[in-house]
């Protein structure tokens, strides 16, 4: 069985993408939490290369990277990328622009799924980011049909773009209606419902990502149990 080495649900998006890809198609998993910055747990080092999350260990085979592990997936497990050869090509584009890119919304609105924050206003190169995910996700809901980006099934596109949703329900972000209803269908995914209740739950408190999304804007609210 896969072991998937992640960080904390509230805060860990790149943990969030094979997690839900994984769970999505189906496929089973041995889920391993090891928070950020807490004494008693082991070091990111001491199982994934990079020293990074998520990582994912198959039988003496070690893949320590997001889009790493999606492409080891589909070489294994069909359903990864949609069968449709151009619909595969853009989501791939799309994954990959997300893996690499939206810089902005990434600086200024961290993952932290247990809280309401108003941001004081949007600067530019945020805007710009969410000018950019709006028209993206459009296109795919368009060209290919929908519900999901690059068609009628959930893929790694959907995976990549997950923590960009609790990104819009944690800061209140502004998207066209197309692209808030494709939010919508994110946030009620069964995996997305699991991920997000466990979050709530966590004990752990990291004060880098604490500070960083505090530094944002206003927090309206903590939904945390601790």
């Amino acid at each position: 069985m896969y072991t998937l080495h992640i960080g904390n649900k509230n805060y860990s998006s790149w943990s969030l993408r094979p997690w839900i890809l994984m769970r999505e198609l189906g496929l089973p998993f041995d889920e391993k939490i090891t928070p950020f910055h807490v004494p008693g747990f082991p070091a990111f080092s001491t199982f994934s290369p990079s020293a990074k999350v998520p990582c994912l260990h198959d039988d003496g085979t070690v893949v320590w990277d997001s889009l790493a592990i999606a492409e080891y997936l589909a070489e294994k497990h069909p359903g990864v990328w949609p069968r449709d050869a151009k619909a595969r090509a853009w989501a791939r584009c799309a994954a990959a622009e997300m893996h690499s890119g939206f810089q902005d919304l990434r600086n200024t609105c961290g993952m932290n799924v247990g809280l309401r924050i108003e941001l004081p206003a949007i600067a530019p190169g945020l805007q710009a980011n969410l000018d950019r995910i709006a028209a993206l996700w459009t296109e795919g809901l368009q060209r290919f049909g929908g519900p999901f980006l690059a068609g009628p099934a959930f893929t790694a596109v959907d995976a990549f773009f997950c923590p960009v949703a609790f990104r819009v329900q944690t800061y209140g972000l502004k998207l066209p209606k197309p692209a808030l209803d494709y939010v919508q269908r994110l946030l009620a995914l069964e995996g997305m419902k699991d991920w997000y209740a466990a979050g709530l739950q966590e004990p752990w408190r990291d004060g880098p990502h604490e500070d960083d999304v505090r530094r944002s804007g206003k927090v309206l609210e903590d939904l945390r149990a601790v």
